[in-house]
């Protein structure tokens, strides 16, 4: 595995990863306070402090090294506008296991951004990262990720009935997984 890693830009045909900044304040504020785009996340809309904070936090994860270290980059489209971000959290350093997660503003869905975000960081975790499996936890009733998954040709694993307390409420969770040479395969089928 090639660890450890430093985060640079990367590209895909009309998208590009690129860590976030201090002017992605509104576009992010308007998608994490948007209770529509938190519907299916682990927290609820957030304030304009709250994204600022975690604005810090995740545009200071550069490196991926250890269990537990994340890149979380603003996806922006071919004309250089903030459309989202990916989430990109190494779990397992012997087992070379990463975690991968989207969300995307509203304005912005519809058009395969994400798509396309989530097979360049693919391409990166199989390729220059040697890791051997990729998965996304999500809720199962978020239909729009679930097709990106199945899109993306992962496989889905597993369902755990009522597995967290969310938002008032007992939610499932499901589990998506593509492994390095299942990616291959797709790549050069």
């Amino acid at each position: 595995m090639a660890l450890p890693w430093d985060f640079r830009p990367l590209h895909g045909p009309r998208v590009a990863l690129e860590l976030l900044r201090d002017d992605d304040l509104e576009a992010l504020y308007a998608m994490q306070s948007d209770p529509e785009v938190c519907r299916y996340l682990l927290y609820e809309a957030r304030s304009r402090e709250k994204v600022g904070e975690v604005l810090a936090v995740d545009a200071g994860a550069t490196r991926l090294e250890n269990p537990g270290d994340y890149v979380q980059p603003a996806i922006r489209d071919e004309d250089g506008h903030f459309a989202g971000t990916m989430y990109f959290h190494l779990t397992s350093v012997d087992d070379r296991t990463a975690e991968i997660g989207w969300i995307l503003a509203p304005s912005s869905r519809g058009r395969g951004y994400a798509t396309e975000a989530a097979r360049v960081l693919l391409d990166l975790a199989f390729g220059e990262l040697g890791l051997h499996r990729v998965y996304a936890e999500l809720d199962p009733r978020n239909a729009a990720s679930v097709a990106l998954c199945e899109r993306l040709g992962m496989r889905h694993e597993g369902h755990f009935i009522e597995h967290m307390w969310l938002k008032g409420e007992w939610t499932d969770t499901g589990i998506f997984a593509i492994l390095e040479r299942e990616w291959a395969a797709r790549r050069d089928g």
